[in-house]
């Protein structure tokens, strides 16, 4: 009896299990290589995004307080049709950041800038009117919110 000629690839371990394993091993160092890669860029990318949203916080406390600042200005120019507009900007952010449930204010910091915003609707109409008595109220408005919202912490310096 002759034996069979053994075929390579049927054997267990043969040349298709070192393919496999050589395969494997190729997809293993891929993965390695990619996750040496991805990780400090992913955590770069985390890092970006918490000083974005530090950056994106001062900004809108700027804005509030600019938009006060200069209807406060104009008003006290005589120029009461632009502070109107800005006093407008001004109630609808500090809405916005009052009503948010992640807001950068805390609650004290938002009791007294409720106290703001009840005043709204009679300062707007003085404006409106153009009556010089609203330069001095956005004058004791600035000077009463600006401390509050110079409080954010670690937006802005007092």
């Amino acid at each position: 009896m002759v034996p069979k000629p053994v075929n390579p690839a049927a054997v267990p371990g043969g040349r298709e299990g070192a393919r496999l394993r050589r395969a494997s091993l190729y997809l293993a160092a891929l993965a390695v290589a990619f996750l040496i890669g991805f990780v400090p860029m992913w955590l770069q990318a985390r890092m970006q995004l918490s000083e974005t949203r530090a950056l994106q916080a001062q900004l809108n406390v700027v804005r509030l307080e600019n938009s006060l600042a200069a209807a406060a200005l104009l008003a006290g120019r005589g120029e009461y049709e632009p502070a109107r507009d800005a006093m407008t900007r001004f109630y609808a952010d500090l809405q916005v950041q009052v009503d948010h449930p992640n807001s950068m204010f805390g609650p004290e910091q938002k009791d007294g800038l409720r106290a703001a915003l009840s005043g709204r609707d009679e300062l707007i109409t003085l404006l409106a009117r153009s009556d010089p008595a609203a330069a001095e109220r956005l004058a004791a408005l600035y000077a009463t919110q600006r401390p509050l919202l110079r409080q954010v912490p670690g937006v802005l310096p007092n």
